[in-house]
């Protein structure tokens, strides 16, 4: 027993989806085996005692070498992140440019930039969490981050195919799931949910393994490299035709910056940022490709222990 964690039976589901994004084809069957994940994503909290303990010191918050990357100015290499800031108009062509800033100074403890605090933020999902702070994390924690098959299975709560973690209707009976954006993305947000950004960890139902945002509120890092083609493979005389297994690294770098040679990893469900209008990944099946240097605002993880562990 695990306090604050949930046993998982592993069993084959069905993953992936077939009229979501590209990405998210072809729907296969999957097995996974027993595993224990957290409740809820790691928090500001949990995070905190992890730095006391280890002095550990993320990506956010250290100054990037020019060396990595060929053409930076200068003065861009001071520790920064990924803030959302949201655009004061409509724009004709939105683009991640215009909601997006690099802030000097943003990282776990300042999530808005240098003046934000985390005091009264304690119990929300610490952000700003590049891969190699999460995986820091487990480490030091004794556990492991999830594999992309584990965190889409517990996401889904035992429901075979649903759109959602809670049922194939996004608001049940009017009733807000989950903490993402209500409105049209990115200039008017409705707060019909009360959140403007991220919300305490337990703030909204869990799904039926007990497991509370799961959708929404922060994206969450899993081990798998992420791989633009998922599709099945020729089909075979006596098993029928199989699915491409996980990404090799070199599959996930991004194909518009051939000059930079940095992995991405698969992030799972959604978060806050996410609406119906620009990028309605708040479902188990969808799925992102994260380098692994850029944490964000609006970007955590949560850990699991495997029975063979």
């Amino acid at each position: 027993m695990w306090p604050g964690m949930r046993l998982i039976r592993g069993r084959e589901f069905l993953m992936g989806c077939e009229d979501g994004y590209a990405d998210e084809a072809p729907a296969r069957r999957v097995t996974v085996a027993d595993f224990w994940i957290e409740e809820t994503p790691v928090t500001n909290a949990q995070f905190a005692e992890f730095v006391a303990a280890t002095s550990h010191v993320t990506l956010a918050e250290t100054a990037p070498d020019p060396h990595d990357y060929p053409g930076m100015l200068p003065e861009m290499a001071r520790p920064a992140s990924a803030v959302f800031v949201r655009p004061t108009r409509r724009h004709a062509q939105p683009h991640p440019s215009q909601w997006w800033r690099h802030v000097f100074g943003a990282d776990w403890r300042h999530p808005l930039g240098p003046t934000s605090r985390i005091d009264d933020r304690m119990d929300h999902p610490v952000v700003h969490i590049a891969y190699e702070d999460a995986a820091a994390y487990a480490r030091w924690a004794g556990r492991a981050l999830p594999t992309e098959a584990e965190w889409e299975f517990a996401a889904r709560g035992g429901l075979e195919g649903a759109r959602y973690a809670w049922g194939d209707e996004l608001t049940p009976q009017g009733r807000i799931m989950a903490n993402y954006w209500q409105g049209e993305f990115p200039w008017d947000n409705t707060l019909a949910d009360g959140h403007a950004g991220t919300s305490a960890v337990r703030a909204f139902p869990a799904n039926a393994f007990g497991l509370y945002d799961m959708i929404g509120n922060v994206w969450e890092w899993t081990v798998d490299w992420y791989g633009s083609a998922r599709e099945a493979l020729p089909a075979q005389p006596c098993c029928g035709a199989a699915v491409r297994g996980p990404a090799a690294e070199e599959e996930s770098y991004d194909p518009t910056t051939p000059s930079l040679r940095i992995g991405r990893k698969v992030v799972k469900g959604g978060s806050f940022l996410c609406a119906a209008n620009y990028c309605e990944r708040y479902r188990p099946a969808a799925r992102f490709p994260q380098p692994i240097d850029s944490p964000t605002s609006h970007l955590g993880f949560r850990c699991i222990i495997r029975e063979q562990q």
